[in-house]
């Protein structure tokens, strides 16, 4: 698959924000804890979406979509088995592991694939789930997980505040007679879509919100319709786009997601944020460079905009310092801007130095990675001429219709397969 994009056009008009992509694997998940029916609202027509579902579908779990809807029935999970094929294809899979080994005290699983940014390791869920008391085994890619009886508590430190691992951990503790305290823990907004949906299952969660959560595992869970919280990396995704073509766009569809870790660095490059109930709308009149722009744990700028964010740094006027500390691999598609006349110097793998603004002009480009792969079509829309980027699909696990919502506000974009 491939997007067609000529650019020079400006960006003008409404879209509405679909709902978090990192929000639905752990809610999906949670839904395996629970006999009962389980409705979840606002779920995003992406890629991951459906390979989500075919993994439910070989644990032999019931799943319905209804337009924006997944009706989940997991009354009977038929095997602890997560299947090698599908696994290997979506990073987020990895969240069902504590679901599963919760419901049924045992699981089998493979290391996850997804993008390829950096050393992404399972190693912070291993220990967390070792020290709630489960026993592993491992043979190279392939792990079992087994919960032994007798614990009555336990208390883990996450030595990295990985989300994911979090979530794991969550999941894992929420059936049973354990009460579990984890410190250190991350307050992403899916975090926070995860608790309250077990809350409203029932769950007994304190601290939901801050570094420390304290749970005490109850004997069942309910059924419950949740409804996803916005992708705020969307919204900011969105934000870009329309500062850089100099037109003027409004997002509707908002909710009480925190967008200031998104709009406060962004504002510092001159976008205009004109906020109004669940709808905002962005402009700029005149972007400028910033000294330094840094990814950080939430409520830090996210390292999932740091693609855009140096699409955004080669239209400001002046040099910034992008950095990404997470990911020793995020920078890696900055040759494709240079490529496109972007003035760009990778100091290393963790850091570029921009120089703008720079005239991009149209190129053949491969897609690398989902975030990745999207900053090459925001580079697109401003460079001169017809842009051409190969493997689009890897752009659509992550965003919705990226194809329809920017013909809207007047791109020049085409999908071809």
């Amino acid at each position: 698959m491939r997007y067609i994009i000529n650019g020079g056009h400006r960006l003008d008009g409404e879209t509405r924000v679909s709902g978090n992509k990192n929000s639905i694997f752990p809610c999906v998940s949670a839904a395996l804890l629970t006999k009962d029916e389980v409705v979840l609202e606002n779920i995003s027509n992406i890629r991951d979406v459906e390979i989500l579902v075919e993994i439910l579908k070989k644990l032999g779990v019931l799943v319905e979509r209804e337009g924006s809807k997944l009706i989940i029935r997991a009354k009977d999970i038929k095997t602890v088995n997560l299947p090698q094929t599908l696994m290997t294809k979506l990073r987020g899979s990895i969240v069902l592991v504590g679901a599963i080994l919760a419901r049924k005290g045992k699981v089998n699983f493979y290391h996850p694939g997804g993008d390829i940014i950096g050393q992404r390791s399972i190693g912070v869920h291993l220990a967390g789930l070792k020290k709630l008391g489960a026993t592993l085994k491992k043979n190279d890619l392939k792990y079992s997980l087994q919960l032994m009886e007798g614990a009555t508590s336990a208390t883990v430190f996450l030595t990295e505040s990985s989300v994911t691992a979090t979530e794991n951990l969550i999941l894992s503790c929420v059936l049973g007679s354990k009460k579990v305290i984890l410190k250190n823990c991350p307050v992403e907004p899916h975090i926070l879509d995860l608790c309250s949906m077990l809350l409203k299952m029932g769950a007994k969660i304190e601290g939901v919100g801050t570094h420390t959560l304290l749970i005490e595992g109850v004997e069942q869970l309910s059924g419950t319709r949740f409804k996803i919280g916005i992708d705020f990396i969307e919204v900011g995704t969105y934000a870009i786009a329309a500062a850089i073509t100099g037109g003027k766009v409004t997002i509707r569809g908002l909710d009480n997601t925190e967008l200031d870790p998104i709009f406060e660095p962004l504002s510092r490059f001159g976008i205009e944020i004109d906020s109004k109930g669940d709808t905002l709308t962005v402009f700029s009149d005149k972007l400028k460079a910033v000294s330094k722009i840094t990814t950080n744990v939430w409520p830090g700028f996210p390292t999932d905009l740091m693609s855009a964010a140096i699409v955004l740094a080669t239209q400001s006027k002046g040099m910034t310092l992008c950095h990404d500390w997470m990911y020793e691999s995020r920078m890696f598609f900055v040759d494709k801007l240079i490529s496109m006349g972007a003035k760009i110097n990778l100091a290393d793998p963790h850091r570029v130095f921009v120089l703008g603004p720079t005239k991009l002009r149209g190129r053949m480009l491969e897609t690398p990675d989902i975030r990745a792969g999207m900053a090459l079509v925001l580079a697109a829309l401003i460079a001169k001429g017809k842009s051409t980027i190969n493997q689009a699909e890897l752009i659509e696990r992550g965003y919705e219709d990226v194809v329809g919502k920017l013909r809207s506000l007047g791109a020049d974009i085409e999908k071809e397969s």
